[in-house]
């Protein structure tokens, strides 16, 4: 008997069924012949660069890898060299976007530019607070969380207080600008209104009537230009949060409802905190949402071939999850570099480890019911079909598996080796796994040091008759 294994159940207190997600593995829907789908262990991070400090945002510009780490704005070269190029202040997340001439950086609530050889912070009092910004049309459009302002036509540095513009379609404070299609969203806290460029003597940008979208995000960088959409973690008026996307007007919940009772699970201060980012590679489009020990990602081309939403976590952790420590992914250098916010080191995504910065970290997934139409049944035994031989030379790790039969409490686990380093023939058996008497599901556990792949969940049940 064949048991699905890219989602699974568990239960709670409530009592309630809950979907469990694979943990630091991730779903790919590929029919190859064992199965219709196989988990693969999450992309590893090696040290790229020791960084200089809490890593704050990246981008790529002229080719070249920009970052702040902690209050430094610095160049990361191909050989992993920091150069400090200047100082731009205390404060969370950065907002980066260029223009063709400079790079602007958003930085506790203060603009920033650099171009290329000499960085400068507009000072002029009628910018206000920069909450987020974006360029386009050449304009540097900025919110302070009331106004949307722009800077003049070629001087980034000057703005005409007589040019600032609103989001006007409901009293709720903006968070955000982006950036879509040659058109600006203004993503408020429970609405999102759209702007396009008519040009004249004032504020150049004109709300589109029917364009908007009557929800908004729960804070500043809680919303992204995804799948040629606009991501965002929010709702509307007396909502609690959930995930979509939205466009031209339309918008579509892609959130489950576990991933729900996972983003009401954390304060609101937290939510408001998290931050969103995007990144395509390798077949998917994942959209990452960092939380303060966690990442969701949900995977947009999963999504279409399940004909379901596709979703996963990651995060760092042997026995109690931390904070992921991969973020602000720029491809550069012919790879992929993040920046870790806590040790500010800047990591190198590779396939060949699924460590992070040579850490093991836990993997685990469930898989689903059980159920033999409370008959009740005998199970002989269980085999993970997987690809095997790929661990660190000298190890021979082991998965444990556990179950229950109420999917609140656990049995007690039992381990199987995973083979070592070249043995690609080994069979990660279970056997004498006992009765159930009416249902019950199985998890599986290990360390990144158990370097494989899941293709299929296979066993062996003798059903009762009564």
């Amino acid at each position: 008997m064949q048991i699905p294994i890219l989602n699974g159940i568990f239960t709670d207190t409530n009592p309630d069924i809950r979907t469990a997600y694979p943990h630091n593995l991730v779903p790919v829907p590929k029919s190859q012949g064992i199965s219709a789908g196989y988990l693969r262990p999450a992309d590893g991070l090696v040290e790229f660069s020791a960084g200089v400090g809490p890593d704050r945002g990246a981008i790529v510009w002229r080719g070249v890898n920009y970052r702040v780490q902690g209050t430094r704005f610095v160049s990361v070269d191909s050989a992993g060299a920091i150069t400090v190029i200047g100082d731009v202040g205390e404060g969370g997340h950065v907002v980066f976007d260029f223009s063709f001439k400079h790079l602007g950086i958003a930085s506790g609530g203060r603009l920033y530019f650099y171009d290329g050889v000499t960085l400068a912070r507009n000072v002029d009092p009628d910018l206000g607070t920069v909450r987020s910004f974006v360029w386009i049309d050449g304009y540097f459009l900025t919110t302070d969380g009331e106004f949307l302002i722009v800077t003049e036509l070629g001087d980034p540095f000057a703005v005409n207080p007589l040019k600032y513009g609103s989001s006007e379609i409901d009293p709720d404070p903006v968070n955000s600008v982006l950036e879509l299609g040659n058109e600006v969203y203004a993503v408020n806290t429970t609405s999102i209104e759209v702007f396009d460029n008519v040009g004249g003597s004032g504020f150049p940008f004109q709300r589109i009537e029917g364009a908007q979208i009557q929800k908004g995000s729960v804070g500043t960088h809680a919303a992204v230009v995804f799948d040629k959409k606009i991501a965002f973690v929010g709702g509307a008026r007396n909502e609690p949060p959930a995930v979509y996307v939205a466009i031209n007007g339309q918008d579509e919940r892609i959130s489950t409802r576990e991933i729900d009772a996972i983003l009401k699970s954390y304060t609101t201060e937290q939510v408001a905190g998290l931050e969103m980012e995007p990144r395509k590679d390798d077949g998917h489009n994942w959209l990452y949402i960092h939380l303060p020990d966690q990442t969701l990602v949900y995977d947009v081309e999963a999504s279409r071939v399940q004909q379901e939403s596709v979703w996963f976590t990651l995060s760092g952790g042997i026995v109690d999850k931390s904070q992921y420590s991969a973020r602000h992914f720029v491809w550069c250098y012919d790879k992929w570099l993040t920046g870790d916010p806590l040790s500010g080191k800047i990591g190198e995504v590779s396939r060949k480890v699924s460590t992070q910065f040579g850490e093991d970290v836990k993997w685990e997934f469930n898989v689903g019911i059980i159920y033999n139409e409370s008959r009740g049944a005998i199970i002989h035994g269980l085999e993970l079909v997987c690809l095997t031989g790929e661990v660190a030379l000298g190890t021979n790790p082991v998965i444990t598996t556990e179950y229950s039969i109420d999917g609140v409490t656990w049995s007690q686990p039992e381990t199987t080796p995973v083979g070592k380093q070249g043995d690609r023939a080994a069979r990660i058996m279970w056997r004498r796994q006992g009765s159930l008497r009416d249902w019950r599901t199985q998890r599986f556990s290990g360390s990144t040091a158990a370097h494989i792949s899941i293709v299929r969940l296979e066993a062996q049940i003798e059903g009762l008759a009564f």
